[in-house]
């Protein structure tokens, strides 16, 4: 179990979601631990707005000082390098928020503070710098003095109010940790005040005079700071404690697709951490559809496989929501695995195909069909001791594949079932009596991807792919890559031809054909044990929690669109 304020940790990004984030912070199974990722994942998103707020005015006033040699911001032998050290601070700091590295929760605070710390260094030399010229009150009189000196705190206090404000209303915190550093930002100009007057004895009165004044500016900076950090933790923690469905607390979304969200979660009792996905009743437009749902899931419920992704419980939430609960896997899908190492040696694509092969047999044996089989819905992982683990996920949960009256009426209008850079002739033309050889089709499909990296017909849009995979020929592996052995081209292309009867029978029947090629055998437990240990860290830096991926798409193309 990890410390959640040690563990590398990167945001999700949504620009990204077809690949999911490359990184995330794996919490402790705790309730609190896991609160915690959420402060921290709001912390990064808070930073990098505060960083370029605070960056953009300093920078255009460094350049006008610059722009203006006579001035006295330009002449100040301390000021000016304090103030261009700080734009520098900010800009890496903001620099680095930006790059999306992995990040600890410890390494967020500190840059925090670093942050904070220089703003609050360079108010604190501007404020003293006001009184380093005292040619100006030399000459004035009593009442300009005060007058003067008045409007040179205020201004200075103005600084310190919006700076401590914005501490408190931007970084997330306790309300504790929030009292103890803005209370330090609000007393340092109150000591620069003392300071200042005995420094500077002309001033002194004057200073002492203004120090009300500043001491309500800092003040209620300070009250605004900790009471709205004080709601703002209430209230996090509230929303955290009630996004539970059943037994089941959510955490952090980890994708979403257009029939539903995945989310990591655990249970409340047992504390064993899952993926679960939420289908709300206004995304489906047909309470049928939930219906479907919920008959595909008890199905799947069934599926026992190793190599199928393990499904623990569904349920339907007081307002409609249906959920279904999944073993929560860690690893790489195989199209980010291709994409962060190229093609896999043909003993290994062997090597998985023939794991996908044994969780369809027990899924076409009880009647389901995949329908979406693509490499974003195949999981090489690390379980049980042993690796190159494949999991399969998403079975039917698109459209049912159970055999029953109401088929045709549950179909989406319009839309065609699949993924169109895998998807079979009969499924590219939108045809309903499908069986096993459609998941074989696409199995070919995924197996010419793993062998060459890239699917069989590469085109600019789906309708382009869907044209292609009616109507054209694949190209031979071997004209991609030399290297493929001939007896493995043959499965794939024998797997990916347009009449069904002409492709493989039965999984059983292409699981054969694939172990009487010459390299099957040759990657082996102990082969998959050394890659691993080999790219730990090349994995580690490309790992996705692979439900995001898996389940961000519900595999529907509009053929309106298309």
């Amino acid at each position: 179990m990890r410390n959640s304020k040690t563990t590398p940790w990167s945001p999700e990004s949504p620009s990204t979601a077809v690949r999911g984030p490359a990184y995330l912070l794996v919490p402790d199974v705790s309730c609190g631990s896991q609160f915690q990722v959420e402060i921290g994942q709001l912390l990064y998103r808070r930073l990098r707005v505060v960083g370029l707020i605070a960056l953009l005015p300093l920078l255009i006033f460094l350049l006008r000082v610059l722009a203006d040699p006579e001035s006295m911001s330009a002449r100040d032998p301390i000021g000016l390098p304090l103030h261009a050290a700080v734009v520098v601070v900010s800009f890496v700091v903001t620099g680095l928020l930006w790059l999306r590295l992995p990040w600890t929760l410890c390494s967020l605070r500190r840059l925090e503070l670093l942050l904070f710390g220089s703003l609050a260094l360079l108010f604190s030399w501007l404020q003293w710098r006001l009184f380093c010229d005292s040619t100006l009150f030399e000459v004035a009189a009593r009442a300009e003095k005060l007058e003067l000196v008045r409007v040179y705190v205020d201004s200075s206090g103005v600084r310190w109010f919006f700076l401590i404000v914005a501490y408190g209303v931007f970084i997330p915190n306790t309300w504790k940790r929030c009292l103890g550093i803005s209370l330090a930002a609000a007393v340092l100009p109150l000591v620069l005040t003392f300071v200042s007057a005995w420094w500077y004895d002309h001033l002194s009165g004057e200073l002492y005079s203004s120090l009300f004044d500043l001491t309500m500016i800092v003040g209620t900076a300070l009250a605004i700071s900790v009471f709205g950090t004080h709601r703002l933790e209430v209230l996090q923690k509230q929303a955290f404690q009630a996004r539970q469905m059943g037994q089941y607390r959510l955490g952090q979304r980890l994708g979403s697709g257009g029939m539903g969200e995945v989310y990591e979660a655990e249970h409340v009792l047992l504390r064993r951490r899952c993926a679960i996905k939420l289908i709300r009743p206004d995304q489906t437009h047909d309470p049928a559809v939930l219906q479907r749902f919920e008959r595909e899931v008890q199905a799947m419920a069934t599926l026992t496989h190793p190599n199928t992704v393990e499904v623990f419980d569904y349920g339907r939430s007081s307002d409609g929501t249906f959920y279904y609960v999944m073993e929560y896997l860690a690893g790489l899908n195989l199209e980010t695995l291709v994409q962060r190492f190229g093609p896999l040696p043909p003993e290994r694509v062997i090597y998985f195909l023939r794991q996908v092969c044994a969780a369809l047999r027990e899924a076409h044996g009880v009647g389901l069909l995949h329908r979406d089989i693509k490499p974003s819905n195949i999981i090489a992982c690390r379980r049980g001791g042993m690796d190159d683990v494949v999991k399969l996920l998403d079975f039917g949960l698109v459209q049912g594949v159970l055999p029953g009256a109401d088929s045709a009426r549950l179909t989406i209008p319009g839309a065609i079932l699949g993924s169109p850079p895998f998807m079979s002739p009969e499924q590219a033309a939108g045809r309903l009596d499908l069986d096993a050889r459609t998941d074989i089709y696409s199995l070919g499909g995924v197996g010419y991807f793993l062998l060459t990296g890239q699917p069989p017909f590469p085109r600019e849009t789906a309708m382009e792919m869907l044209l292609a995979h009616a109507y054209e020929q694949p190209i031979p592996p071997r004209q991609i890559r030399p290297s493929i052995p001939e007896d493995l081209q043959a499965i794939v292309l024998r797997c990916l031809q347009k009449k069904r009867e002409n492709r493989y029978e039965t999984v059983e029947e292409l699981s054969a054909a694939l172990q009487s090629c010459a390299a099957a055998g040759l990657w082996t437990e102990e082969t998959a044990a050394q890659w691993w240990k080999q790219q730990s860290h090349a994995v580690q830096t490309a790992t996705t929690e692979v439900l995001t991926v898996a389940i961000q798409s519900d595999g529907v193309v509009n053929s309106e669109r298309a």
